[in-house]
């Protein structure tokens, strides 16, 4: 009786342990630092990076940050700027733990998603040049989608959608809600004539349901297993819709 009992306890405390694991969220950085041939620096945006890594570790989600290349990824220097702070930002720059493991991004060809929940990237300008047409990063993004797990992305980083297949091999986006960067917005910082191509122009020929809010203002849209935010002011509506999901 006495054994029995003991059996069923440890029964018990392994399905709660099991139930108690933590999520695990991979974030892929840009590793591409040059603002078309203008001679000016690019890469992500601190404030699509920090806050969802900030939203996600303060719901104890154990938190991955990769890039194509690995190691140290390009920060964009325009997102440093005085009017670009913001709390998250700021909680960043005083943390010297989380500036030592953004130093040593893993490489995308190490990555299994396998090993996660869920993946997210982060905007700023760079994806639209490197992970727009990284083969291994669309892989990746498919693979999450096809094993039923959510997709997030902010700003720029839908770019890192346009290769990426279902297992019909159509476009992923064809018929889904996505957002992204406006080309208002695009035109607004003057880089209209400096990206390789119109984000919200190319999530539209891919056959995507595309939608936006005002400039500059939050917005984010989930389609299923897809989440995607407008600019740098929805990264937060973003992981708060990702940390839902993750949820269920």
């Amino acid at each position: 009786m006495k054994y029995l009992l003991f059996a069923g306890l440890a029964l018990t405390g392994g399905h709660a342990a099991k139930a108690q694991e933590k999520k695990k969220v991979l974030i892929v950085l840009t590793s591409h630092d040059q603002l078309g041939n203008t001679g000016e620096k690019t890469g992500f945006w601190t404030e699509e990076f920090a806050t969802p890594y900030y939203a996600l570790t303060d719901q104890g989600i154990e938190v991955t940050i990769a890039s194509p290349k690995g190691g140290q990824p390009p920060i964009d220097p325009k997102s440093d700027l005085p009017e670009n702070s913001t709390p998250a930002t700021k909680r960043f720059k005083a943390d010297k733990e989380l500036q030592e493991k953004l130093s040593k991004t893993i490489p995308l060809s190490k990555i299994n998603q396998k090993d996660f929940d869920a993946v997210f990237y982060p905007g700023g300008h760079g994806p639209m040049w490197d992970l727009a047409e990284d083969k291994q990063s669309a892989k990746l993004i498919g693979s999450f989608y096809q094993h039923n797990k959510p997709i997030a992305f902010v700003c720029h980083a839908p770019a890192a959608l346009q290769h990426v297949k279902d297992q019909n091999g159509e476009a992923l986006i064809k018929g889904k809600k996505v957002t992204a960067f406006t080309n208002t917005e695009e035109a607004a910082v003057k880089l209209d004539k400096v990206v390789p191509f119109s984000l919200e122009d190319m999530l539209r020929s891919k056959g995507a349901k595309y939608e936006r809010g005002a400039d500059w203002q939050a917005y984010a849209v989930t389609d299923g297993l897809l989440i995607t935010g407008q600019n740098p002011a929805s990264s937060e509506l973003v992981a708060k819709q990702l940390i839902q999901l993750l949820a269920k």
